[in-house]
């Protein structure tokens, strides 16, 4: 009756390799398994006077595994001098600038931008955001609700959201988007600016 405990050997050993070959194709391979390369210093990001690069982000680098994801900063002083612009421009109405003022978030605005490859690539739910202070404690966190962009150029799609950020003192965070797809995540530092006297 020794053939029962040999059997029940091979069946544990079967079934402890069909795991670990379960667990060796769960994991992300190539680039995204060694994750994104890092600047030895922060780079300033060109449009966003608040944010700098801390991973590598190019447009060479999107080409070769569309991966560009670009965090920019919209803050409530700027978004108010362009509603005060439209209204100018675009004659409205009191009502309709009040209406358009109460609108803006009090702590300005993230603007996400992502390039990736084909239609399903650029999925935004696969991208989550988080946000910590210099301690290290987190301060702010979002999925990002589901939504598609549209045809960038050659095999690229673009998506981009602008999210609502809550008013915070001026300080230095540390902002990460992770893409649940790629197995890639972006980090970026963020320096928020003094909110004006009059904002709400």
């Amino acid at each position: 009756m020794h053939f029962l405990p040999r059997l029940a050997r091979h069946f544990f050993t079967i079934g402890l390799l069909c795991l670990c070959a379960g667990a060796a194709l769960a994991q992300p391979t190539g680039k995204a398994a060694k994750g994104r390369k890092r600047y030895t210093f922060a780079q300033k990001d060109s449009e966003s006077p608040y944010v700098q690069n801390l991973t590598k982000n190019t447009d060479e680098e999107q080409d070769v595994d569309g991966s560009f994801t670009r965090l920019g900063y919209r803050s409530y002083a700027d978004m108010l001098t362009e509603i005060t612009h439209l209204k100018k421009l675009h004659d409205w109405a009191d009502t309709t600038f009040q209406r358009r003022l109460a609108a803006l978030p009090p702590g300005g605005a993230l603007l996400v931008i992502v390039h990736r490859q084909g239609p399903k690539g650029v999925e935004l739910a696969n991208l989550t955001l988080t946000v910590t202070d210099k301690a290290g404690k987190e301060v702010f966190a979002q999925t990002l609700a589901p939504g598609t962009g549209r045809f960038f150029g050659r095999d690229l799609y673009q998506a981009q959201r602008l999210i609502p950020f809550p008013k915070m003192d001026p300080q230095e965070l540390s902002v990460s988007i992770r893409d649940a797809k790629l197995y890639q995540t972006f980090d970026y530092t963020l320096t928020l600016p003094a909110a004006p006297e009059t904002q709400p």
